[in-house]
């Protein structure tokens, strides 16, 4: 029976070193998404991440059952951005917009996506709009193992920023991203593990 583990499958991905940054090229890949504004931990917010479950699960157990075909759930990932970046900068959380997505194979086609949200209205009610399920393609990424609470992650992502981004002649390109390897129900805050990702492209010095 075909598994397919992401975290092993790209372990350059999901397996950043804790004490540098380190330059990533990441494939286009599939992903069950949904978009929103606000803080995490809003009603929104928690409604998206229900959404997502609860469609990726029920892909997961027909997928064995019809095709025999396994796949592990990979960690929940978010984009996160706002119109005026010092919105995001200064922690205006009310501010915020975010893409929370989780990875499928690339074998999940529309019919098993269109199953899976069939059975999830029937316990949430209306489909948000903006769920889907889409390829998405970050390209050249830096990215970094941030380990504790996710408050005590600006000082990381200042220093990325600042000093590794413009001293390695980079430029960004697309939003912060972040991938959660532990659900935060079961983790204490100081052995959380995130990566944080920040999609860059190289400055072009013949202008």
């Amino acid at each position: 029976m075909e598994k397919i583990d992401f975290k092993k499958k790209y372990k350059q991905l999901y397996k950043p070193s804790a004490k540098e940054f380190s330059i990533v090229e990441v494939p286009k890949m599939k992903f069950v998404m949904i978009d929103g504004e606000g803080e995490p931990g809003s009603k929104v917010y928690s409604n998206a991440l229900q959404w997502l479950y609860s469609v990726v699960y029920p892909i997961k157990f027909n997928a064995k059952k019809r095709l025999e075909k396994v796949f592990v759930v990979p960690p929940l990932q978010g984009l996160w951005w706002a119109d005026d970046m010092g919105d995001f900068i200064k922690g205006n959380k009310e501010k915020w917009k975010w893409r929370m997505m989780i990875a499928v194979p690339d074998w999940v086609d529309n019919e098993m996506f269109e199953e899976g949200k069939a059975k999830a209205s029937k316990k949430l009610g209306d489909m948000p709009s903006s769920f889907r399920m889409e390829y998405f393609e970050e390209g050249k990424s830096v990215q970094i193992m941030h380990i504790g609470p996710y408050s005590e992650e600006a000082p990381t992502i200042a220093k990325l920023h600042n000093e590794f981004i413009p001293q390695n002649d980079l430029l960004e390109n697309g939003h912060h991203h972040e991938i959660y390897l532990n659900d935060p129900r079961r983790t204490v805050p100081e052995k959380l593990k995130t990566v944080l990702r920040q999609p860059v492209k190289n400055i072009d010095v013949s202008t």
